[in-house]
């Protein structure tokens, strides 16, 4: 096989182009400071003092935890550790918080998110509860 450079050239040049296109098209969000460098299915673990096991059972212990869920997986977590903060979120911002992510089981299986387990707070989730009240407690 030759080495064709008008051809690697070309893919290089594709390459770049579409890095600076996905670039562009993100918007910047106005998010909390983080560790740099988020790695897809362990998050932020890496960070952490070796033996892995070991710091993640002082905190366990020292925080009063007895499990540590995994990160999440492509979704914005935001960890509250201030009193005033968190009554602040489950006061003046409890609707926004109330809210479910959309995912796309909830299009395919959850009936395009309308059932009670996926839909989103707002009237249509208010009505559901309200039938399901009904329907539980009436015998």
């Amino acid at each position: 096989m030759d080495f064709n450079p008008i051809l690697l050239l070309s893919f290089l040049l594709i390459l770049i182009s579409i890095k600076f296109l996905f670039k562009n098209s993100t918007r910047k969000l106005n998010l909390p400071p983080s560790p740099a460098y988020s790695l897809p299915f362990i998050g932020h673990l890496y960070l952490l003092k070796h033996p892995v096991q070991r710091t993640l059972l002082s905190l366990s212990i020292t925080r009063r935890y007895s499990y540590l869920p995994p990160p999440p997986r492509n979704r914005l977590v935001y960890v509250v550790s201030s009193y005033s903060v968190a009554e602040e979120c489950f006061t003046r911002n409890d609707v926004v918080l109330a809210n479910r992510p959309e995912l796309i089981m909830g299009k395919h299986v959850a009936y395009d998110s309308t059932i009670m387990i996926a839909a989103p707070y707002g009237d249509h989730w208010r009505n559901l509860r309200r039938v399901a009240a009904v329907e539980i407690f009436s015998s």
